[in-house]
């Protein structure tokens, strides 16, 4: 068991943390072997030791068993040779073994690798122990400090596969807790899709059935329009023709809101390109509109829709809160972006003023927070009312328009 993904995301933090370790590892027997013995070839073979130990405990995380026979195999020639020779080495000399059978319980997950290189590790014990007495005189002959030193390499690979037991634990559990996450989020859109067709269907049965009955109702005086007086006609045709526009955009609403699985809107979103037609209808519902629209139709269609939205609320409002009051509407294009403003003058009938429960404010200002624009609606010093919204024109929004 490697850590080349850990160590790719924590780069030069984890080569600096096992540098720390080498560190700690090898400076105790530095600091002891004067105390033991001070020779220059004592010092030597703790050096050469040390360089090849050192390197080795580098690469511990990708290689453990490696490092494990690399750092065995060092202490046992190191250990012989310098009894061979009459030199002892500092006790401490073995706690880079003791971090390398760490490691190898740590880290290594294939049995049968760790079986051989234990088995490796046993024959270079006893190969060692044999051409130390063999060679060494007698008081520097290997015993029981051999068996003091192995004897503590059990309970540091008890430690290190403690460790990795821990770590296997904290992984499953990481994967169940992302498991029960992406299970709540399912049944959390499930529950929001069959919300959202139950609105769609009462939507459809309290609304849609409505405005078919007034398109329908509207059609059969259209017909009758013989009989209706002149200022009546140019009412009903615009009731008509604003009943089947709220119809198709209420039909592409609900698709929306039955689920992405549906097939697209049958009818294009309004823009630009309808707020001529939107104005005349205002007109013809008998409110004075002096309109300067010069923004150009090139516009991305979300700024266009957003626009379109705007108008058609604030006039809605005009109408229901300020009956009879003229409203101006500027929609241009300025080095901020687009630049929407509808005005309205004091009502009429001061009594008859009432700003409503301000439902659509709050969706005209979503829209417009949603393409990072800014929205401003208050009333005027002269008593009317102010819907003012700038569209910035870069980011996504271009984005939009290269599409």
């Amino acid at each position: 068991m490697t850590d080349a993904p850990l160590l790719r995301r924590l780069g030069p933090y984890a080569w600096g943390a096992d540098g720390g370790l080498v560190l700690l590892v090898l400076c105790p027997a530095v600091l002891m072997q004067s105390s033991t013995e001070g020779t220059a070839l004592a010092w030597g073979l703790l050096a050469g030791l040390d360089t090849v130990t050192g390197a080795a405990l580098l690469l511990r995380r990708r290689l453990p068993l490696t490092v494990f026979l690399v750092v065995i195999c060092a202490l046992v020639t190191t250990t012989v040779i310098g009894a061979a020779h009459g030199t002892r080495l500092s006790s401490l000399a073995s706690l880079a073994l003791a971090v390398a059978v760490y490691n190898v319980g740590s880290r290594s997950l294939d049995g049968r690798r760790t079986v051989i290189a234990l088995c490796g590790a046993a024959v270079v014990v006893a190969a060692g122990v044999w051409v130390n007495h063999v060679t060494a005189r007698p008081d520097y002959q290997a015993g029981s400090d051999v068996l003091a030193v192995l004897a503590t390499l059990p309970l540091a690979w008890a430690l290190g596969n403690a460790a990795r037991t821990h770590r296997t634990g904290l992984a499953t559990a990481a994967r169940r807790l992302d498991a029960m996450t992406r299970e709540r989020e399912l049944r959390e859109q499930r529950a929001a899709q069959q919300e959202r067709v139950r609105i769609a269907g009462e939507m459809h049965d309290v609304v849609a059935h409505s405005l078919t009955l007034l398109v329908v109702r509207a059609e059969t005086l259209r017909a009758r329009g013989g009989e209706l007086p002149d200022w009546a006609r140019p009412q009903i045709d615009g009731l008509a023709v604003a009943g089947r526009q709220a119809g198709g955009e209420l039909r592409d609403l609900l698709r929306v809101l039955r689920g992405p699985t549906d097939e697209a809107p049958l009818h294009p979103m309004p823009g630009l390109g309808e707020l001529p037609e939107l104005l005349d209808r205002g007109r013809a519902a008998g409110v004075r509109i002096d309109a300067r629209l010069t923004a150009p139709e090139e516009l991305p269609r979300p700024v266009q829709l957003t626009v379109y939205r705007i108008v058609q609320e604030s006039l809605t409002n005009a109408r229901r809160h300020a009956p009879g009051a003229a409203v101006r509407v500027t929609v241009q294009t300025d080095a901020e972006g687009v630049r929407c403003e509808v005005e309205n003058a004091p009502p009429g009938a001061p009594g008859d003023v009432s700003w409503g429960a301000g439902l659509g404010l709050v969706s005209m200002r979503e829209r417009v927070e949603a393409l990072g624009g800014l929205l401003r609606a208050a009333p005027t010093a002269e008593g009317g009312f102010r819907v003012s919204a700038t569209l910035p024109l870069r980011g996504a929004l271009l984005d939009a328009a290269r599409d």
